[in-house]
């Protein structure tokens, strides 16, 4: 009877055996490793960004300089031949307006491959892939001509207007929407919704996820690209900060200390986007329906 009124049993766990305690000691130190050598180029734009440019190229590394010159980054912002911060304001518009098109015609797009039947709906979709399939540089020529034709080269609509529309968007929308389920837009096809009124409030709201995933993603691209904005912002009132950046280091100059603390500047805000919306990402590709 004592065992009736005995609380509950507690199970010992079990010990771990030499074999799985060397395997967690070596999985934790490669994670340690690799996690090293992924912080190992932040921690260098860092040092560097705070030292002087005697202290940058001397062959007697310290871990830190003796002092650490965070009037670098006044010297930057206050540098009069390079436009530090007119650069992050372009890249921040081009951005936000690059993803928000994007987002908006890769998910159109990918809902009507997915729900919307036609005839000809396989072969739309196998030339969308096929673009994928073309390297962007043979693409690069013509798209500066029609560019350029249009009167576009330096202006907003120039740097903005070629990156409003992705085919690899548009296939993971679509992979998706191919999952969706139909019960959701039968519902508001009995309220009397159509394929619009169904995308709106119905399929928009419910995909959430993805699209977060596919805004952070396209945004970092957007921000980071820099072949395109150089060809095309040729005024400098049209830099983005990925050009800026590149006036500290040509043939003309080299100013070590103002590119590194300009780096860590400009990656700062993806770094606190990544780091706010990182399980978006993971979340994201696990509704796409692409499977590792």
């Amino acid at each position: 009877m004592a065992t009736l009124f005995s609380g509950p049993t507690q199970t010992k766990r079990q010990p771990l055996s030499a074999g799985a305690i060397v395997s967690l000691v070596l999985r934790y130190g490669a994670l340690i490793i690799l996690a090293l050598l992924f912080l190992l180029p932040f921690y260098l734009i860092v040092r560097n960004g705070l030292a002087t440019e005697r202290e940058i190229t001397s062959p007697n590394w310290t871990f830190f300089p003796s002092v650490l010159h965070f009037g670098n980054i006044q010297e930057l912002l206050s540098d009069p031949e390079v436009p530090f911060m007119d650069g992050m304001a372009n890249s921040a518009l081009v951005a936000v307006l690059q993803t928000a098109g994007q987002i908006l015609f890769s998910a159109l797009a990918g809902y009507g491959l997915a729900r919307i039947p036609y005839r000809w709906a396989n072969q739309v979709f196998f030339a969308i892939l096929l673009t994928l399939m073309i390297p962007s540089v043979v693409i690069f020529v013509p798209t500066y001509v029609v560019v350029s034709y249009m009167g576009w080269v330096s202006t907003l609509q120039g740097l903005v207007v070629p990156g409003m529309f992705s085919g690899f968007t548009t296939f993971l929308f679509r992979q998706f929407f191919l999952g969706f389920p139909h019960e959701l837009e039968e519902a508001g096809r009995v309220d009397g919704l159509g394929y619009w009124g169904v995308f709106w409030r119905i399929v928009v709201p419910n995909s959430l996820g993805i699209t977060a995933a596919l805004s952070v993603i396209t945004f970092i691209a957007s921000w980071n690209a820099f072949l395109w904005p150089l060809v095309i912002g040729q005024d400098q009132s049209a830099w983005t900060v990925q050009v800026v950046l590149s006036n500290f280091l040509n043939a003309q100059v080299l100013n070590l200390h103002e590119l590194f603390i300009g780096a860590a500047l400009a990656i700062l805000p993806l770094v606190i986007l990544f780091f706010i919306l990182q399980r978006y990402i993971v979340e994201g590709y696990k509704q796409s329906g692409l499977k590792g």
